[in-house]
């Protein structure tokens, strides 16, 4: 139970301290709408999207404004198109992904995700399809998401399919090329990535999902923040050990707002609840980054000496108040590290405090991976996909999900801005070093999993 000083501390936390709602992302299966017929396998699916999905808006918005918590998204993900659609081709894809844009729209979604293939041990012709439809895809809808498997602990890492993404990331990115290369914002290329995951663009409803199911995203990077400079800025002699019981306990409270309204919203349109995921997701608003939480831990240039062990703190601490919270913590629940979404991530990299580098040996201990990245717009196609690989390798290793949002801009290079506002938001064009792992990549192939998928 949650005592009257916690009320109050929560009710602080959204009024001043950016506590929000993130995303409700309701999960639709979309299996019993495949036909060999596109348009009947379209008219199906809008039809099932449209009745399930019609009632969340209007739902979240009054639960919103019971509780007087704000929830700035409201989505949808779908089964992964590439199996739902087994045996189509490109331009059946590319018909079926328009259809769900429109869908969305029409139900007055957000974003709508679950263009999604699982390629990590081998492409079927409609999982390369779908890879290869990518460009036209991400180009021509606007609140449609994409991801694709590419690696797991299980199954070692498709270096073939991660190939191919490197060169259809720089496709999207020319046929974006007016909006910074956008496209790339909404493909998310993962190894081990997780079935209930709420956050966008790595959302899809997971086959040993139930048939609708309601998944939160609860984020307060603004709230861990004023939580540990209060503590700091006591009169009291602390340690590392404090700052981490703070985070926790921040965690914990933090959690169990997300789980009550989840709750009520699937109740209300009669959908499962599945599960609260407390990641620390920041948006480009000042207050309300991780980079900020990084500087209150005593962190004053983001990307310095510690970092990494600060992150690992924070990550853990995150997940312990979770879990102490709610039996259904899931998705990713940790710290996310995405630069151009986070402002102060965005100022330390375009100071070079903070490079690829430094930030590739951070992913090693936090939820996500090299997330919404910016690169110069000539990078190769082999250097992108060896940045996926070196990604899916920490992933594969360690057992954990990892990802990657690379978005390679058109006519900039390094030192140059993007900027695409809203959560996307924008910062520098990071320098990438030491481009010389070409014959490496074109091996292709598959690299192998590692000994410890042997665990049965």
């Amino acid at each position: 139970m949650i005592n009257s000083n916690d009320i109050i501390q929560t009710i602080s936390m959204i009024q001043d301290e950016k506590l929000d709602v993130r995303a409700v992302n309701m999960g639709i299966d979309l299996f019993d709408c495949s036909d060999r017929d596109i348009k009947t396998a379209c008219s199906l699916a809008k039809e099932k999207i449209l009745r399930l999905a019609s009632p969340l808006v209007e739902t979240c918005d009054k639960i919103a404004e019971k509780y007087e918590i704000p929830i700035v998204n409201k989505r949808v993900a779908v089964s992964p198109v590439g199996d739902v659609l087994a045996g189509h081709g490109i331009d059946e894809l590319i018909e079926f992904a328009k259809t769900l844009n429109d869908a969305a729209a029409e139900a007055g979604i957000d974003i709508i995700g679950g263009f999604s293939a699982m390629v990590q041990k081998g492409m079927t012709n409609t999982d390369k399809a779908l890879i290869e439809s990518l460009p036209y895809v991400l180009s021509q809808t606007s609140r449609l998401c994409s991801s694709v498997n590419c690696a797991s602990t299980k199954a070692g890492i498709n270096v073939d399919a991660l190939i191919l993404l490197g060169q259809k990331l720089l496709e999207i990115a020319d046929k974006t090329k007016d909006a910074d290369g956008f496209g790339c914002c909404k493909l998310s290329i993962f190894a081990n990535m997780p079935e209930d995951n709420p956050f966008m663009s790595g959302a899809y409803k997971g086959i040993g999902e139930p048939e609708t199911v309601i998944n939160i995203g609860v984020s307060g990077p603004g709230v861990v923040k004023q939580a540990i400079e209060r503590l700091v800025n006591s009169e009291k002699s602390i340690n590392l050990q404090n700052i981490a019981e703070e985070i926790k306990y921040t965690a914990y409270r933090v959690t169990k707002c997300g789980e009550i309204i989840g709750r009520e919203v699937a109740k209300k349109i009669k959908a499962e609840f599945g599960i609260v995921d407390l990641s620390l997701a920041p948006t480009p608003a000042m207050g309300d980054s991780v980079g900020e939480i990084f500087q209150a831990m005593g962190i004053d240039k983001i990307g310095g000496p510690g970092n990494t062990a600060a992150l690992a703190m924070l990550n853990d601490a995150v997940k312990k108040g979770g879990t102490f919270a709610s039996g259904s913590v899931g998705g990713l629940s940790g710290a996310f590290i995405p630069v151009a979404e986070d402002s102060a991530l965005a100022e330390a990299a375009e100071k070079k405090y903070l490079s690829i580098e430094k930030l590739e040996a951070m992913t090693s201990v936090c939820s996500v991976g090299l997330d919404m990245i910016i690169v110069p717009g000539d990078t190769s196609a082999e250097t992108l996909t060896g940045l996926c690989m070196d990604e899916c390798a920490i992933g594969m290793i360690n057992r954990k999900t990892t990802s990657v949002r690379v978005i390679p801009v058109p006519g900039k290079v390094a030192g140059d801005k993007a900027y695409w506002g809203g959560l996307f938001g924008g910062g520098p064009v990071m320098e990438i070093k030491n481009n010389t792992s070409n014959r490496f990549v074109s091996y292709g192939g598959r690299i192998p999993a590692p000994l410890t998928a042997l665990n049965n």
